[in-house]
């Protein structure tokens, strides 16, 4: 069975963290951070764990890169000799917006077997929305444990190298786009005289239930929309109102800076 070493205990390595338990045994993952209490409150949390980075860059089969982009540099020239004198194969993880395969291998100082993914927040509960794309090393086998040990993060989908960026600007960033929307829908609903914990409660299982609904149906979110916007009635007003306050716009431009952001990186 493979075993994962998270190199890098933030929101997004805890989360996959978190997921990667749910599908293997918690003692196969191996916790390491910059500040160690954070790896050793989450090992024990989740029962797996902990180790130190040239530990992980040593045993690991993935080795998963959880730190920050302008991180990556130094935390991979201080494993590479490590990564050097391994004798059995292993495989580098990298979630770092804006560093490409080619960029990874190149900080590494090798061409490794490389897994890129973009990951989101919600995969802690098993809801994520997971973009990856596999270096032309990387085994249709080692792609299959790779899917199979992180299945408890949610959805997991193949995309071209070069695309990551506009992934990340949508689901990668997205939740806090909709977290925004949520507390101006429940901030709405206060106004109108909800209490705050139900208006978020409210607005938060709108939202869950809205998403399932065009997935599961396949339905345009356009042809969802409007069988909800009866003739002369309150929706339609809603809808003009954002129209015209240029939500759409807004959003569309939030996306695009995001990405803009990403690719700069």
């Amino acid at each position: 069975m493979a075993t994962l070493g998270f190199i890098g205990c933030g929101n997004m390595g805890g989360a996959l963290a978190r997921a990667a338990c749910k599908s293997i045994p918690s003692d196969q993952v191996f916790l390491a951070n910059r500040t160690p209490e954070k790896a050793k409150a989450l090992a024990e949390e989740l029962g797996c764990r902990v180790a130190d980075n040239a530990a992980i860059a040593e045993s690991a089969d993935f080795i998963f890169l959880g730190v920050k982009p302008q991180m990556m540099a130094d935390m991979l020239a201080d494993i590479a000799p490590v990564l050097e004198s391994r004798e059995t194969r292993f495989i580098l993880v990298s979630m770092a917006a804006g560093l490409t395969i080619p960029r990874i291998r190149e900080l590494a100082g090798k061409d490794y077997p490389v897994i890129r993914i973009m990951p989101n927040t919600p995969s802690a509960i098993g809801e994520g929305m997971i973009f990856y794309d596999c270096s032309e090393n990387i085994t249709k086998q080692e792609e299959k444990i790779f899917l199979e040990s992180l299945a408890g993060a949610g959805r997991l989908a193949p995309l071209a190298d070069h695309l990551m960026d506009a992934g990340s600007a949508v689901a990668g960033c997205g939740p806090a786009f909709a977290d925004l929307f949520l507390e101006a829908l429940a901030d709405g609903g206060v106004a109108c005289g909800l209490s705050r914990a139900l208006a978020l409660e409210s607005a938060a299982q709108m939202m869950i239930g809205t998403a399932k609904l065009m997935l599961e149906t396949g339905k345009h979110p356009g042809e969802l929309k409007d069988a909800v916007c009866s003739p002369g009635g309150a929706t339609i007003q809603g809808i003009r109102a954002l129209e015209e306050a240029g939500f759409r716009g807004a959003v569309m431009n939030a996306v695009i800076a995001a990405w803009e952001k990403s690719k700069g990186m």
